[in-house]
């Protein structure tokens, strides 16, 4: 990645965890401490959360170099409220910080620990491959992970998280999201602007034309199954999720980025997510991974002012997963 303003996404984060930890009560989210000194913000696994909690949350998934809100749109007969995501760093914001690509374990057998994480402590301590190809590394004292769970991570796998961000114990937060919770959904919902970021790395567009992006899903209602849960939630960016890119790019390689773009693309694509899972007998590595992205794209590239657009939503579908 060319571009020269590289900040610290962890640093520039830090203030919305303060402002979760400060009015914890009103958001309905828990904070406590491990015995190391990891702080814990718990936003649904013990507590109610809620949307303004999932809507904080999703500001931190992108290292605070976005902006999250809700609005109320006509896009739906049933769904009226969205979740907008705008940065002007998309590549940075969602795939250096938001994207959940962390593995993280611990333990054995039934015991066993395992979630994905996301937000900014992976620029600090996760080996993906994928920083290589963005050429970026957080330098921060403090280190911020979200991952989506319904249970506390064991203390060691915390101590493990810390020394691999190279940061004390005590300067860790992590933010636990149940995908069946409110906050989990929204926070979910909110990568919307982030698959297109994935997908179109996964094409081979050079990230470094990618100067500017903005998206909106619905809001999607909670399920306490969890693979229904889960369902619904991507339910809302394959089906109902929109997406504008603004690319610095010739007219051809910005016309083939939009054709590519929508979910629509995937030789997966027609049926809610819930059941596609299923039928790949509960493996995600059996499911297209170029299902994952927005229904509908729009990509504009600033060097003609040409605008390209594939895909459309799809309302039946959406009421299939929703109802």
């Amino acid at each position: 990645m060319s571009q020269q303003f590289k900040p610290s996404v962890n640093q520039l984060a830090a203030p919305i965890v303060k402002k979760m930890i400060d009015n914890a009560q009103a958001l309905r989210v828990c904070v406590e401490k491990l015995s190391n000194g990891t702080t814990i913000i718990d936003a649904g696994v013990n507590v109610p959360g809620g949307l303004e909690a999932g809507r904080l949350i999703s500001e931190i998934c992108l290292g605070g170099l976005g902006t999250v809100t809700f609005n109320s749109t006509n896009n739906f007969n049933k769904w009226r409220t969205n979740v907008d995501v705008h940065t002007s760093n998309p590549v940075l914001a969602c795939l250096a910080s938001q994207y959940a690509g962390w593995s993280l374990t611990h333990g054995e057998g039934k015991e066993k620990f395992m979630a994905l994480g996301s937000g900014p402590a992976r620029a600090l301590g996760s080996n993906e491959p994928l920083f290589e190809a963005l050429a970026y590394r957080d330098e921060s004292e403090t280190a911020i992970m979200v991952i989506e769970v319904d249970k506390k991570p064991p203390v060691e796998l915390a101590d493990d998280i810390a020394q691999r961000c190279h940061v004390n114990a005590d300067n860790l937060t992590i933010i636990l999201t149940p995908t069946s919770s409110l906050a989990g959904g929204v926070q979910i919902v909110a990568r919307s602007l982030e698959t297109s970021l994935h997908k179109a790395h996964e094409l081979h567009f050079p990230l470094e034309k990618i100067i500017d992006g903005f998206a909106t899903a619905p809001v999607s209602p909670p399920h306490s199954d969890f693979v229904k849960a889960m369902g619904r939630t991507n339910d809302s960016i394959l089906f109902g999720g929109e997406v504008h890119l603004y690319v610095d790019a010739e007219n051809d390689e910005t016309e083939e980025l939009a054709k590519n773009l929508p979910s629509s693309s995937s030789k997966d694509y027609g049926k809610p997510f819930a059941d596609i899972f299923k039928d790949s007998g509960y493996d995600f590595y059996k499911i297209d991974p170029m299902l994952f992205s927005p229904a509908k794209v729009t990509v504009t590239t600033v060097k003609t002012g040409k605008s390209f657009y594939a895909g459309k939503l799809d309302e039946k579908l959406l009421d299939q997963s929703f109802s």
